[in-house]
């Protein structure tokens, strides 16, 4: 299992920007990566995923055209670019892990398929 952390958390305005990045001491290129939410009171979210190609993301319906995955693979990070934030999207958000994995366009959206999880952090929009 991987160790994941994830950063780029804050207060941001509604419409305004942010961008999170989650990482690993080991290689993230092998494993299919999702990033999850949870606000309080509320059931856990998956709102992104991308597969070990990079070639293929799927995004829930509430960010669609608003957030965008990328892997950046020099720096062993999986981004997620944030933008037109709502208060809606309050919420702490976790980057998930599959388990070892060949380079595919596959990619998951359920959270079972999710063998690693990283400690979140906290992403607040309020003017």
């Amino acid at each position: 299992q991987l160790q994941l952390v994830e950063s780029g958390g804050g207060l941001a305005q509604p419409g305004g920007s942010l961008r999170l990045s989650c990482t690993s001491r080991e290689s993230l290129e092998y494993h299919v990566i999702g990033w999850f939410r949870q606000a309080p009171g509320k059931e856990r979210e998956g709102v992104s995923f991308i597969s070990t190609s990079g070639g293929r993301t799927r995004y829930a319906d509430s960010v669609e055209g608003r957030l965008t995955i990328s892997r950046d693979t020099a720096k062993n990070t999986v981004d997620l670019q944030m933008d037109s934030l709502k208060p809606d999207d309050t919420a702490v958000y976790y980057c998930a892990s599959s388990g070892p994995l060949g380079i595919s366009d596959f990619v998951t959206m359920r959270a079972e398929d999710y063998s690693s999880w990283g400690q979140g952090t906290q992403v607040t929009v309020s003017s």
